[in-house]
C-alpha cells in the first residue's frame, strides 16, 4: 500500500492512461476525413482522456496540452520534444527515427532468445552490448535503464528510485527550452527578408542562379540580319 502512495506521487495521473490507451484507430465522429486516425492524447483531461483524432483536436481541445503519437514497426511512439516538457524521461532510452528522438511508450516483443529471465535470459538479444532493461532485459543502444515509458513505470512501482514527475529546476530548464524555441523561431523569420534583401545585390543562391530584378538586367543585344547578296550561277565547265 505504501509503495502505491509513493508511486503515486511520481507519476502523474494522466501516464498510466496514455499507456493504456489504443491509437491509430479511425475516429468514429469523422470516419471519412482525411487523416482522421485517432493519433492525438491530451494531457489536461487526465485520466479520463483518450485519443481522438486531428478533426477532434480543433473541436474540443482547443487550447489543451496535446502530443502526438506516431508509429514505429507497429510501435506507439513519442517524440522527446513533445514530452520532455511535462515529464522526466531521465533513464528511458532514446531512439532517432526519421531525424528525431523518439521514446517508445511500451515494452516490446523481444526477439527471439531474449525474454524476462534476467540477465541470462536476454544473453542472446543482449550479445552485442553490456546494457539491458531492467525490468524486461531488452537490450539497449546506450547505458539508460529502460527500454520505455512503460518499463520506467514498472520500475518506479517496483522500486519507487525513479520519477515522472519534474522537479523545480527540471520545469525552469523545460522554460528554457521552450524560450530558446520560440526566439530561434523568430530569428528564423526575421532572417529570411534580409535574405532577399541581399539577393538584389547580385548574391547568389543556394541554386547558384543570380537573381537580378529587371531593371538591373542588360538590355537584350540588337538582332541584325546580315542581306544575303545576289545569287549567281555557276559557270558551265568548258
Amino acid at each position: 500500500m505504501l509503495m502505491r502512495r509513493v508511486a503515486a506521487s511520481l507519476v502523474p495521473p494522466w501516464l498510466e492512461t496514455l499507456l493504456s490507451t489504443h491509437f491509430f484507430a479511425a475516429c468514429p465522429v469523422h470516419p471519412d476525413a482525411p487523416r482522421s486516425e485517432r493519433n492525438m492524447f491530451c494531457l489536461d483531461c487526465g485520466d479520463s482522456a483518450s485519443s481522438f483524432c486531428l478533426y477532434c483536436r480543433t473541436d474540443l481541445h482547443s487550447g489543451h496540452n496535446v502530443i502526438q503519437i506516431r508509429r514505429s514497426s507497429y510501435h506507439d511512439v513519442v517524440r522527446v520534444a513533445e514530452i520532455r516538457n511535462v515529464l522526466d524521461i531521465r533513464g528511458v532510452q532514446t531512439y532517432v527515427i526519421n531525424s528525431a528522438q523518439v521514446l517508445f511508450l511500451n515494452e516490446r516483443p523481444q526477439p527471439r532468445g531474449g525474454g524476462r529471465g534476467g540477465v541470462g535470459g536476454a544473453s542472446s538479444s543482449s550479445s552485442s552490448t553490456p546494457y539491458i532493461c531492467e525490468i524486461c532485459a531488452r537490450a539497449l543502444l546506450d547505458p539508460f535503464r529502460f527500454c520505455s515509458l512503460g518499463c520506467k513505470l514498472a520500475g518506479i512501482k517496483r522500486n519507487g528510485d525513479a520519477t515522472f514527475v519534474l522537479t523545480p529546476d527540471d520545469d525552469e530548464e523545460a522554460e528554457g527550452r521552450r524560450e530558446e524555441s520560440s526566439s530561434n523561431a523568430e530569428a528564423a523569420g526575421e532572417s529570411k527578408p534580409s535574405r532577399r534583401g541581399r539577393r538584389g545585390s547580385g548574391s547568389r543562391e543556394e541554386t547558384g542562379h543570380e537573381d537580378r530584378s529587371p531593371a538591373s538586367l542588360p538590355p537584350p543585344p540588337a538582332f541584325s540580319r546580315r542581306r544575303k547578296g545576289i545569287p549567281r550561277r555557276a559557270p558551265f565547265a568548258s
